[in-house]
């Protein structure tokens, strides 16, 4: 019998898959992306995603559509991310029963960055709306997306963005003086500042201003960024249902993504959110599985040791486990 499973596992049908490139004019430049979705066959197989450092997630390119309404959702990567970088996160959504569109966010992914531009997070929610208008502007995808039905998720920054479209704000002044004061951790002040970004350099204006689209109806945020120095007005406009995914216990979360009493304090503003913690695990377990030789090839390129989990973590089990807690939040 487990063989059986394993055998369908390795031969099931992966979710449909389609690349696009639209203009972003609030960038004064272009931006690429991908729809994910469930399949009613054909395309060819590939490994989206995948390189030197990480596996890959098999998707079917250029696939038939399945017959139906499915929900969309808009999903958001993480500060040099990119979308392949969460295709077991879309793949595992579309397969689930939804239309998943993302992008890759201008100035914030590996292949695109700039820090203070990436940092501009208001311009990540007005990725995902152009991205969301292109999708219903395209009749083959219009035809099979439920708009009565959209959702935000995504990761770390990307996880705020989800929640800046569901109307939660953030307050520049706030952030900059609790993560001075917050334990050390990558992506606080002086790491930012070690790395090329100077907070006052932004408008308050822009960086405090509410984002919110009201046609989001659910957000889930895993590990959400940039959630220091706020308070319940911050929240008083954010959508009612909420799914926050914390990974890792006390001590492997990374203190710029908790969202506890600890951390940042974000969930004792959000008294009605689902709350939850999944572990064995750490922030960047969140990210593909790594190949063998992937922590070495990141320590010759002085990157972040982002393979690295606490013992017993198993990146492909965890990331089930989250696609599972999301759609069920999600009701697909």
């Amino acid at each position: 019998m487990v063989f059986l499973l394993a055998v369908q596992a390795a031969t099931a049908e992966p979710v449909g898959f389609r690349s696009f490139a639209i203009p972003a004019g609030h960038h004064g430049r272009g931006m690429t992306g991908a729809v994910w979705y469930p399949s009613a066959g054909g395309g060819e197989a590939v490994s989206f995603g995948e390189n030197a450092v990480f596996h890959g997630t098999r998707v079917s390119d250029g696939a038939r559509m399945a017959e139906g309404r499915f929900p969309v959702i808009l999903a958001s990567h993480g500060l040099g991310g990119h979308i392949g970088a969460l295709g077991w996160l879309t793949a595992g959504l579309a397969d689930a029963g939804a239309l998943v569109v993302s992008v890759n966010h201008p100035n914030s992914t590996r292949e695109d960055f700039d820090l203070q531009e990436g940092l501009k997070h208001w311009t990540r929610t007005e990725d995902l709306r152009a991205a969301l208008a292109w999708l219903a502007a395209e009749p083959e995808f219009a035809s099979i997306a439920d708009f009565s039905r959209i959702y935000a998720v995504g990761f770390s920054a990307g996880g705020w963005t989800a929640l800046s479209l569901g109307g939660l704000r953030a307050d520049l002044e706030g952030y900059a003086a609790r993560c001075k004061t917050a334990p050390p951790s990558p992506w606080q002040c002086a790491d930012l500042e070690r790395r090329g970004a100077d907070l006052a350099a932004y408008s308050p204006e822009e960086w405090n201003a509410g984002r919110k689209d009201d046609r989001i109806g659910a957000v889930a945020a895993i590990d959400p960024a940039l959630t220091y120095g706020l308070g319940k007005d911050h929240a008083r406009d954010l959508v009612d249902r909420v799914l926050l995914i914390g990974l890792g216990m006390a001590e492997t979360r990374l203190p710029a993504t908790d969202f506890t009493g600890t951390g940042s304090g974000l969930a004792t503003l959000l008294p009605g959110a689902e709350i939850e913690t999944m572990a064995p695990a750490a922030h960047f377990s969140a990210l593909p599985p790594c190949k063998p030789r992937g922590p070495a090839i990141l320590a010759a390129e002085g990157d972040d040791p982002v393979c690295d989990d606490p013992p017993g973590t198993d990146r492909r089990a965890l990331h089930k486990r989250i696609v599972a807690r999301v759609a069920a939040f999600l009701g697909l």
